[in-house]
């Protein structure tokens, strides 16, 4: 399987791409970045690329791919809707509907969100924005979309997250990890688990097209 990634420096594609250089059913995995990331490995493929909305001068280095992981996100707070329409919605769009048109039996994978708003329409904006994007998805002619919807996600492997809020939360938490699986054991997917979910998805299907949190923690298990 020939999968392209990205987000790969952030906490999610960090461990994505962890997995899919373990994965022995992942033969090749190329990489979008804007810089050098230092990562190297035999599977690994990085293509420099800087303008997110548009493809047209790496068109050549996108086909012939099997699967689409898109672990590119940021957070909304203290984010206009605008800024974070852009990112969220317009990037991801521009790659996708270049992706289908040179990949028609590619398999699209999307991170969201626990909460994302299906109809598009409600108050919340960052869950207003993540369910039109993932309508917009749908509507392309893929093999095959999946929207996994994550909750709380545990970093392993060292892996950790660039926003220093978040690295924070994940410090003071850290020790607690463990009661809190045991109180709540759909509530927390560690980063290898949605990592191995996703290769799973395109490779052997996933039991729904919107992957919840308990869909992730039981049957996004390693193949």
């Amino acid at each position: 399987m020939k999968v392209l990634l990205f987000g790969a420096t952030g906490m999610i594609g960090q461990g994505v791409l962890r997995e899919c250089l373990r994965d022995p059913r992942v033969d090749e995995v190329r990489s979008i970045v804007r810089s050098p990331s230092g990562t190297a490995h035999p599977k690994l493929t990085e293509i420099l690329h800087q303008d997110f909305l548009d493809y047209r001068a790496i068109e050549g280095r996108l086909a012939g791919l099997d699967a689409c992981f898109w672990c590119l996100g940021v957070s909304s707070a203290g984010m206009g809707e605008a800024e974070y329409r852009r990112i969220t919605l317009d990037m991801t769009l521009a790659a996708a509907e270049t992706l289908v048109r040179l990949n028609p039996t590619m398999t699209f994978c999307y991170i969201s969100g626990a909460g994302a708003d299906s109809t598009g329409k409600g108050r919340i904006m960052w869950a207003r924005v993540k369910g039109q994007i993932e309508n917009a998805l749908l509507r392309l002619p893929f093999k095959a979309v999946y929207l996994f919807r994550p909750g709380f996600i545990q970093p392993l492997h060292g892996i950790t997250s660039r926003t220093p809020l978040y690295r924070w939360i994940y410090q003071v938490l850290g020790p607690l990890f463990p009661l809190i699986k045991a109180l709540f054991p759909t509530g927390v997917i560690t980063t290898q688990q949605l990592g191995q979910a996703m290769i799973q998805a395109c490779a052997e299907g996933a039991p729904h097209t919107v992957l919840e949190m308990r869909d992730l923690t039981s049957w996004g298990r390693p193949g």
